[in-house]
C-alpha cells in the first residue's frame, strides 16, 4: 500500500500542534509538523512523534478487562457495562449518591469527549467529584472567579503583539503554553526580543529563561512578596493612570492602602530579589508600550497560589495591560464557552469534605482529600470510584495511601488505555480507542488560544469494529446509571439517542451558532464542512478587546481588591515585616523542593513509549553545585530526598541552573508498582515525588495541592536503599 498522509493535530498537550501523519501498511512511518497549521505553523515538539507509538503500543488495552485475583482477563463490552452498572447501582442504593466518587484526569480535557465526562458527573449527583485541576490550575480559576465573575475568564497572554513579556512559574518553551495556548514559543520569544524584552522569574534557569533577555532567580514561594512590592512601586511612584484604572476596576483605594508598607526593601528580604531589581521590574512594566505578566503552574502549586495569580492579573490591569493588544486578553473562540459560563454558579462552599476543612469549588472537592474520603469510615464515605484518563496514584499527593484506598473499595471502574499504577486496582477497565482513531473538533483550547482559530482533527485509522471512543464509553455508563423504569428496554432506546449526539455533532451545532457560524454570519459563516476542508484549520484573527461583554461581576468592573484576598495579603505583609515567611527553612529541612518539566515527558503518560524515555535518566534531583559540595555529594550519585512525609531515592544532577537552597524533581515517575501493564515505563521507573508532599499543605482559598511548598533534606543514599522509603504517617500540615 502506498503511503498516505493525513493532516490533524497532536492532542498530547494543550498546544494541539498541527501534524502530518504518514501511514504505510497500517503503520505510522512519519510524523512531522504541518506548515499550513494556522496556530503552530509547522512547529512540533518531540511529544508529537509519540502519537504513533501510543497507537501501536502492544501494552495498550484494546478490549475491556476484568480483574481476577491479581491479574486481568478480557471480557466483552456488553458484559462489562452490565457488571459496571449493576455494581455501581448497588453501591448507590445501599449508601447514597455520594458513595460513588469520580476522578477526571488531565488527558480527558484534550478531547471533546470531556463533554460526556461532565455529563456523567452530573448524572452521578455525587459530592465526591475530583479532577486534576486541583493539583494544577485551581488558584488561577479561583482568582478569575473573584476578579472577573467567572472561573473560565482566565486572561490569555497576547504574546504575538506584546513588547514586554514577564514569565513567572511557567516554562512555555517546554509546555508550549498552558492557559495561553502558544506553540513554538521559541519563535514567538525571538519575535518579542526583536522589538522589546523578555524576562523570566524562576528559581531555575529554565529552557524559557535561556531564551530570555533576563533571568531572575527568585526564592521558591517569593513571588507573592515580589508582586506586592511591585504594586507598591506602581502606586507610590504614581506610575498608573488612576482615572483609567477606576473606569475599568473596583478597589483601587483598598489596593493602594494594602501595599503602602510593602516596600521593595521588605520584599527583598523574603523573596530573594534585591530591592532595585523589584523597582526596575515595576517601572519597566509601566513604561512599556505593551506588557504582559504571565504566570502558570509553578505559582499555582504554592500555598499562596491564588494570591499570586490575583496580583499577576492586578499588575496587568493597573498598568493598562488588561483587555488590550499586547497585554492580557480573552479569546473569541468558535464555540464561545466563556460568554455563557458567567451565568453558572461557582459552587464554592456548597459543601465540604467530611472533615469540614476543604470547600467545594467548581462543584468539586480538592483531590488532596481523595484517599481520606475513601479510607475514613462514616456517612458519605466513598465506596466505589470511576476514574477517567487519570493516574492519581502517581500524579497527586496522597501520602502513598491512595493505592491501598482504591483496593479497599467495593467497586472501581477505570476508563483508560493502560493498566497503570492507579487502574491496576480497578475491577473493570474500559479502554477507549487511540487518539489516531478519533475525529474531533477542538472545543476547549481555542478558549485559551493566543490567536482565534478553529481546527479539525481527522481520523488516521478506522477504529476496530468493537472499539469505542471515550464519549461512547461515557454514554453507556450514563445509560447504566440514569434512573429508568424498565432498564433493559429503555436503556437501549436511550443508547440509540446518545449515539446520535456525538461530541462532533454537538460541536457542529455549537460552531453554526457561535460568533463565526452560519446562523450569525449567513452563507459566509463557518460550518463543520468548511473546517474539515481546511487542512491547517481556519485563522479567525488576533484577539480583540471584549471584557465588557464577558465580565460577570455585579458592577461589571474588575475586582482588583477582593476583601478576602486583601485580608490574606495584609497578614502576609505583617508576617513578612516580622520575618515569618514561607521562604524560610522549616523544622530542620533546609531545601525547598520544586517541580520541573521535560520536553519528552507529559505527566505520567508518555513513559511507555521507548522514544520518550531513551537517553539519560530524567527523574533526577537537580541541585546547585554549592549545595552539593556543602553536603559532600557528587553528580550522578544516588541520594535520599526526605520530607516530613516520606523519602525517595533518585540520582543527583548538579547544575548551576538552579538557585541555591532549592532542589527540583519532576513528577509523574515511580513506575514500580506490581501488576502494571506498561512494561517500558516499568523498565524506566524513576521515583514518585508525590510521596514527599503533604496532602494537607494546600492553597487555602482553592484547596490546590501546594507541591512547590515542600521543604526537604538531601543526603547520600545507603548502598542498599530502595527508591521509596516508607515513613510513619504524620498529621497533615496546617495550611495557615
Amino acid at each position: 500500500m502506498s503511503p498516505v498522509t493525513i493532516a490533524r493535530q497532536c492532542t498530547l498537550c494543550e498546544a494541539h500542534c498541527g501534524i502530518h501523519v504518514t501511514v504505510e501498511n497500517d503503520m505510522v512511518t512519519r510524523i512531522e509538523g504541518n506548515p499550513d497549521d494556522v496556530l503552530s505553523r509547522g512547529y512540533i515538539c518531540p511529544k508529537a512523534t509519540a502519537m504513533g507509538g501510543i497507537h501501536h503500543d502492544p501494552d495498550r488495552l484494546r478490549t475491556p478487562m476484568r480483574r481476577v485475583g491479581d491479574s486481568f482477563e478480557p471480557i466483552g463490552w456488553d458484559e462489562a457495562f452490565e457488571e459496571v452498572g449493576r455494581r455501581l447501582r448497588a453501591v448507590r442504593s445501599a449508601h447514597g449518591n455520594s458513595a460513588i466518587g469520580m476522578y477526571l484526569g488531565n488527558p480527558a480535557a484534550h478531547s471533546s469527549s470531556a463533554i460526556y465526562g461532565v455529563l456523567l458527573r452530573t448524572v452521578l449527583l455525587t459530592r465526591n467529584f475530583f479532577s486534576a485541576s486541583s493539583i494544577d490550575q485551581f488558584p488561577q480559576e479561583f482568582a478569575a472567579w473573584q476578579m472577573f465573575g467567572s472561573n473560565v475568564l482566565m486572561p490569555i497572554v497576547d504574546i504575538d503583539r506584546t513588547d514586554r513579556l514577564v514569565v513567572m512559574g511557567a516554562n512555555p518553551a517546554v509546555s508550549n503554553g498552558s492557559v495561553s495556548t502558544m506553540p513554538d514559543v521559541k519563535h514567538r520569544i525571538r519575535e518579542i526580543r526583536s522589538r522589546g524584552k523578555v524576562v523570566v522569574i524562576d528559581p531555575r534557569r529554565t529552557e524559557t529563561a535561556r531564551l530570555a533577555d533576563e533571568h531572575i532567580a527568585i526564592a521558591p514561594g517569593g513571588d507573592v512578596y515580589l508582586l506586592l512590592a511591585m504594586l507598591h512601586v506602581l502606586v507610590v511612584e504614581k506610575l498608573c493612570d488612576e482615572r483609567r484604572v477606576r473606569a475599568q476596576c473596583s478597589g483601587w483605594d483598598e489596593l493602594s492602602e494594602l501595599v503602602a508598607e510593602m516596600t521593595p526593601e521588605v520584599a527583598a528580604e523574603v523573596s530573594g530579589v534585591d530591592a532595585e531589581t523589584i523597582r526596575r521590574l515595576a517601572r519597566e512594566h509601566a513604561a512599556a508600550k505593551s506588557a504582559a505578566l504571565y504566570a502558570r503552574i509553578g505559582v499555582c502549586q504554592q500555598v499562596n497560589g491564588t494570591l499570586t495569580h490575583w496580583l499577576v492579573n492586578t499588575i496587568n490591569a493597573v498598568t493598562g495591560n488588561l483587555d488590550r493588544p499586547g497585554g492580557q486578553m480573552f479569546a473569541t473562540p468558535p464555540i464561545d464557552v466563556a460568554r455563557y459560563t458567567k451565568y453558572l454558579p461557582s459552587g464554592y462552599g456548597s459543601w465540604t469534605d467530611r472533615s469540614g476543612k476543604f470547600k467545594s469549588f467548581r462543584s468539586e472537592l480538592p483531590v488532596a482529600v481523595l484517599a481520606d474520603e475513601i479510607r475514613n469510615e462514616g456517612p458519605g464515605q466513598i465506596k466505589a470510584m470511576i476514574t477517567y484518563a487519570g493516574n492519581p496514584v502517581l500524579s497527586t499527593p496522597q501520602r502513598g495511601a491512595l493505592g491501598d484506598a482504591l483496593e479497599s473499595l467495593d467497586f472501581y471502574v477505570a476508563v483508560d488505555m493502560y493498566i497503570t499504577e492507579t487502574t491496576r486496582h480497578a475491577d473493570i477497565i474500559l479502554p477507549p480507542v487511540s487518539q489516531l482513531e478519533r475525529e474531533e473538533l477542538d472545543i476547549l483550547f481555542p478558549v485559551f488560544s493566543v490567536r482565534n482559530n478553529v481546527r479539525y482533527d481527522a481520523r488516521v485509522f478506522e477504529p476496530p469494529a468493537d472499539g469505542l471512543e471515550d464519549w461512547e464509553i461515557m454514554a453507556r455508563l450514563i445509560t447504566e446509571l440514569i434512573p429508568m423504569p424498565v432498564r433493559r428496554l429503555s436503556g437501549r432506546v436511550f443508547n440509540t439517542v446518545l449515539e446520535q449526539l456525538s461530541p462532533l455533532r454537538l460541536a457542529a451545532v455549537g460552531l453554526a451558532s457561535g460568533p463565526y457560524g452560519i446562523l450569525r454570519r449567513g452563507r459566509k459563516g463557518l460550518t463543520l464542512g468548511k473546517v474539515r476542508d481546511a487542512a491547517g484549520g481556519i485563522d479567525l484573527g488576533p484577539l480583540q478587546p471584549r471584557l465588557r461583554q464577558l465580565i460577570g461581576t455585579k458592577d461589571h468592573l474588575v475586582a482588583i481588591a477582593p476583601p478576602d484576598f486583601v485580608a490574606a495579603a495584609r497578614t502576609l505583609i505583617d508576617d513578612a515585616r516580622s520575618g515569618k515567611v514561607v521562604t524560610n527553612p522549616s523544622d530542620g529541612f533546609d531545601l525547598k523542593l520544586i517541580g520541573r518539566r521535560h520536553l519528552r515527558s507529559n505527566n505520567s503518560w508518555l513513559h511507555n513509549i521507548p522514544a520518550m524515555v531513551k537517553g539519560r535518566d530524567r527523574c533526577t534531583a537537580l541541585m546547585h553545585p554549592a549545595d552539593a559540595e556543602a553536603r559532600g555529594l557528587g553528580d550522578g550519585e544516588r541520594v535520599v530526598v526526605a520530607s516530613a512525609i516520606g523519602s525517595i531515592v533518585v540520582v543527583l544532577e548538579v547544575s548551576d541552573e538552579i538557585r541555591r537552597g532549592t532542589v527540583a524533581v519532576p513528577h509523574g515517575w515511580g513506575h514500580r508498582e506490581p501488576g502494571v501493564g506498561w512494561l517500558t515505563a516499568a523498565a524506566h521507573p524513576g521515583a514518585n515525588v508525590n510521596l514527599l508532599h503533604d496532602p494537607g499543605l494546600t492553597d487555602p482559598f482553592s484547596g490546590n495541592a501546594a507541591v512547590n511548598s515542600t521543604w526537604v533534606t538531601v543526603t547520600a543514599a545507603p548502598a542498599d536503599a530502595e527508591f521509596a522509603i516508607p515513613e510513619p504517617e504524620r498529621e497533615p500540615a496546617s495550611t495557615k
